[in-house]
């Protein structure tokens, strides 16, 4: 006889003998999370999530007195089915027709169980049992389940009624062959191809075959040697086909039985599951039939209309399919995690029931299939998010979300690896998040101080954290591996710059550094050099843990020279610290100051020093190419940065003008005495122009009679460019007492006060010290005086450059004739008589000095006191001429030192 075929997608759970759960020593009944009911010819026992967390779950078939352990093979063959989900939840199946199951004339079925619970520290072993009543026998049914498919069909011969239930066929060949396991002669398999076996090799080979009290029972794993594959209306099925011979003696009779499970017929859509089933499976159907009945259902468990509709599921048929759709995502299902390449995908799964009842000719069919379907894996990379907040200086980093089913392991970070209770205990904070929807995500903490993240510096203030980690995950309960490499980066402003101060005194620049919090961590850069340990010496340097000094004359080359002025020059001190790795202006330090720097000298000799100084605004000057005005002086001493001259105010170009009572000689430095002016170069007859360095310096000495003025330095000045102002400098008269008219010997200052008698000569000299031979002393006005400073007592020698005609012992000039003397114009020299003052005709026996106003004259000037003719008549209408209104002259009072009355004579 022609019997229906089954599907089962092959694959059995891996977690028949691994199951998580833990259980209480209670009774198991429906309030403790385990429920066991039947559900038409199979029982269902649901063992609730609560009940398996942390152990694994070993099922035995109790089978009698003894239970019989059922590993995934024998489970296949002998009508078992286990299923669970990455939330706990587990599911059993078996058959009515199992091994092991008790049969009341196939309408008792009494099931037992026995669940064996392996935890980390407990073990507990429960029996549990059911009773199933089903007596709706049909002619056939055919069971497709998960990891087997099952056909059983009548047996009995005609005469023979089953019990409690309706006779519904005769296929029997030959009715009076028992159709006892007894009598089986031989069983054809169909692979398509006939293959024929005995008994005992169809046992040996993994299938079962038994005989119940009216039924032929037959169960084949799926994948076995003996199924085979067909393409039925455009969906893949296996199919079992087996026909059985039984002999008595010399009668046979043959019994056909067949299973189609599908195991194609799916389309997925992202939100939806579409399964087609052929209306007509051609393996079990030999003649035009009629359905009788169709159910779905969800887990072994019929779904009416409105249940349908609230899971969004439909049920419908077309003249060739059958069609079921299912949402992706619905409550029904599970969500399953997986690994692929060392990635993160997951499936949806979903175990919908189709059921069937039809009709062909005498015969019915009762069709059922729970077929369990897998989505395609969908990638679902888990997202790093860095939650971190750089001021708390605590990475906080969040990885999600996951399926229930992905546990995290260890961390493996760039120092090593570590287990999740490791890292907790060194103080990272590592820990799962539960969401309500069931997912879960992971949260970690780690302090920026760890030896874990690396610290580089981007920016001179600033310091970057990198954290590089690899999250080691698993999925059970295949505990199969998958790593989650993530980096996160922050940026913290948590550098103290290094500061620097400065300060100057009259010779160096001073310079503090004091250390961020770096500690000395970078380069330091003084003037154009870096700080070696020679140049530190050189500078005096001094450090410590916190700070570094070093003193800087202002001489030195690392100073930028920016002004000069008369009697200082302007230098600065540029500082920069740069970063020790990257090389980065960490901070930039300026400091200028003035120190005092004659630069310019005026000596009454008339000689004359000009210091000349590359500054900053003159850069390409080359000090050794300056000279004078005439070409021929250059520096008497020059190096990279200064040019110095030395020379007399009547040489080297130097000119000579009178200005408002003052004398100025001037000079002028410059570039090859040029002044920067433009010079042409005549080469192989090309002509080729180029400008020199462009410096010029006016060098000026105003003078007055012992008194100190000026000197300027004038350079050719571009916008906005340093310049020095005047210097200083002294021209010097003086008088001194010779010891008789030869004017060889003189007295010095250790010599006075000088005694004289009364009437006795007196030699006086007046000296111009200058060797400007251009420059005439005269002698203005000269008298005595009994005191060096103010007095009433007075007694004119000299009056405008002549003898005092009142005077009866007259002031006697003599001629400088003497070889000696280089310049006879610089000298003066008269003689007069000792006297004494008269007071109320009482003779004063006090000191006497003799004072003078010189005028400095020009060798050439024709009018005023320097052509004074003597003798002329003086008169009372005659008046001093004073500063001011004789044009340009220089004056300035001389005095003799202290004279003393030896002895006196009443006149």
């Amino acid at each position: 006889m022609k019997m229906l075929s089954l599907h089962w997608l092959y694959g059995f759970c891996v977690s028949w003998l691994s199951v998580t759960a833990v259980l209480a020593q209670t009774p198991f009944n429906q309030n403790s999370g385990l429920n066991m009911e039947c559900v038409g010819n199979v029982m269902r026992l649901t063992l609730d999530k609560s009940l398996t967390i942390g152990s694994e779950l070993q099922v035995d078939a109790i089978n009698g007195s003894r239970a019989v352990h059922l590993t995934p093979e024998l489970a296949a063959k002998c009508g078992y089915s286990m299923q669970s989900d990455h939330w706990g939840n587990t599911r059993i199946y078996t058959s009515l027709l199992s091994c092991f199951a008790q049969n009341q004339n196939d309408c008792v079925f009494n099931i037992g169980l026995r669940l064996r619970m392996y935890g980390n520290q407990n073990s507990d072993v429960r029996e549990v049992s059911q009773t199933c009543e089903y007596n709706e026998w049909a002619s056939r049914e055919i069971l497709c389940e998960r990891n087997f498919m099952e056909v059983s069909v009548y047996r009995l011969p005609p005469d023979i009624e089953p019990p409690k239930h309706e006779f519904k066929g005769n296929y029997l060949a030959n009715p009076k062959v028992s159709t006892s396991l007894n009598n089986v002669w031989r069983m054809v398999f169909y692979t398509p191809r006939e293959k024929p076996m005995m008994l005992s090799e169809v046992q040996n080979a993994g299938y079962w075959i038994s005989s119940t009290p009216s039924r032929l029972v037959l169960r084949s794993p799926y994948n076995m040697p003996e199924t085979y594959s067909q393409n039925v209306n455009g969906v893949q099925m296996e199919v079992f086909r087996v026909t059985t011979y039984f002999r008595k003696e010399w009668a046979v009779t043959t019994i056909d039985t067949a299973a189609a499970c599908p195991t194609g017929g799916l389309h997925f859509t992202d939100e939806q599951i579409i399964w087609y089933m052929p209306r007509y499976i051609t393996p079990l159907l030999s003649e035009p039939y009629e359905i009788l009945e169709l159910f779905m259902g969800i887990n072994g468990k019929r779904l009416d209309k409105a249940q349908m509709n609230a899971m969004g599921c439909t049920l419908s048929v077309t003249d060739s399919q059958i069609i079921l759709t299912l949402p992706v995502g619905g409550p029904s299902g599970y969500y399953k995690s997986h690994a692929l390449d060392y990635k993160y995908y997951t499936t949806y799964n979903i175990e919908p029931m189709l059921e069937l009842l039809w009709k062909e000719g005498r015969s019915i069919t009762k069709y059922k299939v729970q077929y369990p379907i897998t989505t395609p894996v969908q990638p679902r990379p888990p997202q790093v998010i860095d939650n971190t907040d750089s001021s708390t200086g605590v990475f906080d980093v969040s990885l999600g979300s996951f399926l229930h089913d992905v546990e995290l392991v260890n961390i493996t970070f760039s120092t090593g690896v570590m287990t999740v209770a490791e890292a907790n205990a060194r103080g990272f904070t590592v820990q799962q998040h539960r969401l309500p929807n069931g997912s879960k995500t992971y949260s970690m903490r780690v302090p920026f101080s760890d030896a874990v993240v690396l610290k580089a510096h981007t920016k001179p203030e600033m310091t970057t954290y990198t954290l590089p980690f690899i999250y080691g995950l698993i999925i059970l309960p295949e505990h199969t591996p998958f790593p989650q490499p993530a980096l996160v980066e922050a940026n913290l402003k948590d550098i103290t710059l290094p500061t620097i101060l400065g300060t100057c005194d009259e010779e160096n620049f001073y310079i503090m550094v004091t250390y961020g919090n770096q500690g000395k961590n970078f380069r330091a850069v003084v003037g154009i050099r870096e700080i070696s340990t020679e140049v530190f010496k050189e500078y005096r340097g001094k450090e410590n843990a916190t700070h570094m000094s070093m003193a800087v004359p202002f001489l030195a080359h690392d100073v930028v020279f920016e002004l000069t002025h008369h009697s200082s020059l302007r230098g600065r001190l540029d500082v920069q610290l740069l970063d020790a790795v990257n090389s980065w202006h960490v901070k930039n330090f300026s400091l200028a100051c003035s120190f005092p720097l004659t630069m310019t000298e005026c000596f009454s000799n008339g000689s004359m020093t000009a210091l000349a100084v590359k500054v900053e605004s003159a850069a390409q000057m080359v000090p050794s190419q300056l000279t004078l005005k005439d070409p021929s002086c250059k520096p008497t001493f020059s190096n990279d940065r200064f040019a110095y001259f030395s020379f007399y105010a009547s040489s080297c170009g130097t000119t000579r003008m009178f200005t408002d009572g003052f004398m100025v000689y001037e000079n002028e430095i410059s570039v090859g005495g040029k002044g920067g002016a433009h010079q042409e170069v005549v080469k192989k007859g090309h002509t080729a122009s180029h400008d020199t360095t462009e410096y010029r310096v006016t060098v000026s000495c105003y003078f007055m009679l012992n008194d100190t003025q000026t000197v300027s330095f004038l350079t050719k000045r571009r916008e906005n460019e340093p310049f020095a102002e005047t210097g200083v400098g002294e021209l010097q008269v003086k008088m001194r007492l010779a010891k008789d008219d030869s004017y060889t010997a003189f007295y010095v200052e250790e010599d006075f006060p000088v005694e004289q008698y009364l009437r006795k000569p007196l030699y006086f000299e007046a000296v111009l010290q200058s060797t400007d031979p251009r420059l005439e002393l005269v002698l203005e006005n000269c008298w005595a005086t009994v005191n060096d400073g103010v007095s009433t007592l007075r007694w004119d020698l000299i009056v405008n450059g002549c003898e005092n005609l009142h005077d009866h012992y007259e002031t006697i000039f003599h001629d400088v004739l003497d070889d000696r003397v280089q310049y006879p114009t610089h000298l003066k020299r008269f003689e007069v008589k000792m006297f004494a003052f008269v007071k109320n005709n009482v003779v004063l026996r006090d000191q006497v000095y003799v004072r003078c106003e010189a005028v400095i004259c020009d060798v050439n000037q024709t009018d005023g006191i320097c052509k004074k003719q003597c003798p002329f008549p003086l008169t009372s209408d005659t008046k001093r001429v004073r500063r001011g209104m004789m044009g340009p002259l220089l004056r300035r009072q001389v005095s003799s030192g202290k004279i003393l009355l030896s002895s006196f004579i009443h006149f």
